[in-house]
């Protein structure tokens, strides 16, 4: 099968095209694997940390995606949770041990042996891709492939996300950065909590817009005044300027939560400005999100279908995958980034 692979750690602002063409031999599945044929996967912006070294690294050559859409066409003697043709997703989360303390009680995504799909194992930006049965989901059938990708991960992990943050109806909640994740945490919160007011900070006006679209009730540029305290905040961004703009309209037991495996870059400007009694005297709290356990996902899919969610999206071939992560890295976005393979 045909497949993009990331070869090594490059910089985008130099490497146009990190990801390369390879062939790779199509294995039979394991005993508990099926074979998925891809049909998309999406794109997300922890490709581009892979491709930049700022995740744990993989052994390359290392095909990423990991939002990945497909059909089953082969499963192992002992496979029997879907049926052959069936059409089932991946997620982030590609294998977790089942044994240690985290798993047993349902903290799985903080597994020490936590597997990431398109990091520790191939990934979706390919035509075929092998899972275990256990780690692979049904896709409700109100979705179309595309629109299904992004839900994988955007929304599972704004959703763990959401859940972090211990927000309740009629509070107000903030989201720095409207990306693929941000755009569906903002109609999930809306609809899980009817009486919730969004605050949307983002750079780009057209993403303001997008959001106030949606039913933000307030947007603005990073560092604006919301004239208000919100009892929490979602960043969604990759550098560290937002999380002190954050800290500073939390209101008193508020929390920030931190939905990014790594930031860009360490800016230790924006980390001096940190003033401990302006930004986290009064019981503020910083809580970080790592990885996404099977139960997010799963319930992230059931609560989409149920409102009828319908992210947003652009579509791409898979030879036109390196356009898109440099669009998304020059923030080209509205809503998410899909690939189109099968």
């Amino acid at each position: 099968m045909k497949a993009l692979a990331i070869q090594g750690i490059s910089d985008l602002n130099q490497d146009l095209e990190p990801l390369k063409w390879i062939d790779c031999e199509l294995h039979e599945p394991g005993e508990k694997e099926i074979l998925i044929q891809v049909s998309t996967c999406g794109v997300c912006h922890t490709e581009i940390d892979e491709i930049e070294g700022r995740t744990p690294p993989p052994k390359y050559p290392i095909i990423p995606g990991h939002q990945v859409v497909g059909k089953i066409t082969a499963a192992g003697s002992a496979a029997k949770r879907f049926r052959l043709g069936e059409r089932v997703g991946v997620a982030w989360i590609f294998w977790a041990c089942g044994k240690c303390k985290y798993c047993l009680s349902g903290d799985e995504n903080l597994c020490l042996d936590f597997q990431a799909t398109g990091r520790d194992a191939n990934g979706g930006y390919a035509e075929f891709m092998l899972v275990a049965e256990d780690f692979a989901f049904s896709i409700p059938p109100s979705f179309s492939d595309s629109e299904a990708a992004p839900l994988l991960c955007a929304g599972a992990i704004g959703y763990r996300s959401l859940r972090l943050t211990n927000i309740s109806n009629g509070q107000r909640l903030g989201l720095a950065g409207f990306g693929a994740s941000a755009h569906l945490v903002l109609q999930l919160a809306r609809h899980i909590y009817p009486q919730v007011e969004v605050f949307v900070f983002s750079r780009s006006p057209s993403e303001r817009e997008f959001a106030l679209q949606l039913g933000a009730a307030w947007v603005g540029d990073f560092g604006d005044d919301p004239g208000v305290k919100l009892e929490a905040v979602i960043d969604t961004t990759p550098a560290y300027k937002p999380i002190i703009e954050a800290l500073d309209i939390l209101a008193p037991g508020g929390r920030l939560v931190i939905n990014a495996i790594r930031k860009e870059t360490v800016d230790v400007d924006q980390l001096l400005r940190l003033d401990y009694p302006r930004h986290l005297w009064m019981e503020k709290e910083i809580k970080s999100v790592a990885n996404v356990s099977r139960q997010d996902v799963s319930k992230f899919l059931e609560l989409a279908a149920e409102m009828n969610i319908k992210p947003e999206y652009q579509e791409y071939s898979l030879k036109d995958a390196n356009q898109a992560l440099l669009e998304l890295r020059m923030r080209k976005i509205r809503g998410a980034k899909v690939l189109k393979i099968g």
